[in-house]
């Protein structure tokens, strides 16, 4: 069967001020819960997408496997088996539970336990019912321990609108973020090295899939990379941390741009607003990182850093604002609840093949990006802006749609273009900060202090403006992958 679930995190405080006020009209169920979940050493099952785990409550055991895509944020649509069974052993005599072990059955052994106390509640809206469980207890993996805080919405019955409603309502008792991380995923990163920065991964898309299931994959897949890394903030004002996070924002706002065509939709439009929004909230926290960065005196270094603290509490105060939190569960409604897919106006292009609106997308910033930089030296820097901005989208869309070119020819030529893309990027990116510097020294009044002038110097805008050029020139020449 699959399950329909959204999954939200919260503090302890929030969660025993939510227990306290018990805004579902009943009684909660409380059951203790230990679940053993069982992998290989190389983590096989990880790597497919499954989930293997036997959860005891009581004197009742119940082995459950799941698959997810590994891109899904916060709502979560998974295949799901469960049967009961006597011990703390796998039970794997199903046929389709052996084709998704195939060949490691043998070498499932446990790998980390998950023990909580578990308050659960049906609760009946209309035609709509949806079980709310609020799970507090700990994630335990070899000698390490860590907290686990999280509410599930999972549908009964109904539309699946009635989880987002909720999830509102809980919001407005106590602060819910997001969730983008399984149990079994919260036990393997315990098992790994602490978490920093989280980079993109690539979504899982197939050549034959159609563009609306594409866009769902990508938009998930953007929405985990930047909670992951907001998560990451929280205890670390690290500064590839928040590059990252501004980086998924980024991407979610291309992928929003590229797609536009496809919606009609006021949502659409009011989502990349506010996604906007988010992101200006970041400007001020990476500019002055950057500053820092290539600053070649230490009193600069120095003046900056107290700025720094502050622009890193208004990106943690942004981030935790209600605005925020409900922009993360707006969007994840809009995309999971798919009802932009009865738009008319865009269902031919939503229905088409990804391959098609790709390559489309991908010949029309081609052409921006190859127009736009032929006169890289001469032309004024609000022009190497746009053009920055169009080879991001360009760079962005290659890598979203990169599984669907996945012949070895066309996986050859996308590396190719990716480097050419990367190096195109960091030049006009270099030109960007030395033209943004003085700006932002003057907002923090540091622009006297020793070293401002150094950070915008003419001599390094001239050389990096022939860099641009040459990046250009490599870009022009090098063969389009979708071709």
């Amino acid at each position: 069967m699959q399950e329909t679930e959204l999954k939200l995190e919260l503090s302890r405080a929030g969660a025993a001020a939510l227990l306290k006020k018990n805004p579902f009209e009943s009684p909660a169920t409380i059951l203790q819960q230990k679940s053993i979940y069982f992998d290989t050493a190389k983590w096989d099952l990880l790597k497919r997408g499954v989930s293997l785990r036997i959860r005891q409550s009581g004197n009742e055991r119940i082995q459950t496997i799941k698959t997810w895509d590994g891109s899904a944020a916060g709502s979560f649509a998974r295949d799901e088996w469960e049967q009961p069974v006597a011990g703390d052993a796998p039970v794997l005599d199903d046929p389709q539970i052996r084709a998704l072990l195939d060949g490691v059955e043998a070498e499932l052994a446990p790998q980390f336990e998950v023990h909580v106390r578990r308050h659960r509640w049906n609760v009946t809206d209309g035609d709509a019912t949806v079980e709310v469980v609020v799970d507090l207890g700990n994630v335990v993996a070899a000698d390490r321990e860590a907290p686990l805080c999280e509410i599930e919405f999972e549908s009964k019955a109904g539309p699946p609108a009635a989880l987002f409603a909720l999830a509102r309502q809980v919001d407005r008792t106590t602060p819910v973020h997001l969730g983008v991380l399984s149990k079994a995923e919260r036990g393997f990163r315990l098992l790994g090295p602490a978490p920093g920065a989280v980079k993109a991964s690539p979504s899982p898309l197939a050549p034959d899939m159609h563009t609306a299931m594409a866009f769902e994959r990508i938009a998930g897949s953007c929405l985990k990379q930047f909670r992951l890394n907001e998560i990451a903030l929280d205890w670390s004002r690290n500064a590839d941390v928040l590059h990252q996070a501004r980086v998924a924002l980024r991407r979610l706002r291309a992928l929003l741009s590229i797609s536009k065509p496809l919606f009609q939709d006021s949502r659409f439009d009011q989502l990349r607003d506010e996604f906007r929004w988010l992101a200006g909230e970041t400007g001020d926290a990476r500019n002055i990182d950057v500053m820092i960065v290539g600053a070649r005196g230490e009193e600069l270094s120095e003046r900056l850093q107290v700025p720094r603290d502050d622009a890193y509490g208004m990106v943690e105060a942004a981030f935790s604002s209600a605005r925020a939190r409900s922009l993360m569960i707006d969007a994840t409604e809009w995309i999971s609840a798919k009802d932009w897919r009865s738009d008319r106006s865009g269902e031919a292009m939503l229905e088409a093949p990804a391959r098609e609106f790709a390559a489309a997308v991908f010949d029309r910033f081609w052409k921006k990006v190859a127009k736009g930089g032929r006169n890289m030296i001469d032309a004024d820097d609000e022009s190497r802006h746009k053009l920055r901005i169009a080879a991001k989208k360009l760079r962005y869309s290659a890598e979203f749609f990169a599984p669907l070119y996945n012949s070895k020819r066309e996986a050859k030529r996308h590396r190719r273009f990716i480097a050419a893309m990367e190096s195109l990027q960091d030049q006009l990116g270099n030109l960007n900060d030395l033209v943004t510097a003085p700006k932002a020294l003057a907002a923090l009044g540091l622009s006297e202090v020793s070293g401002a002038t150094e950070l915008s110097s003419a001599d390094d805008k001239e050389e990096l403006l022939h860099e641009a050029a040459q990046a250009h020139d490599e870009f022009i020449d090098t063969k389009r992958f979708w071709r």
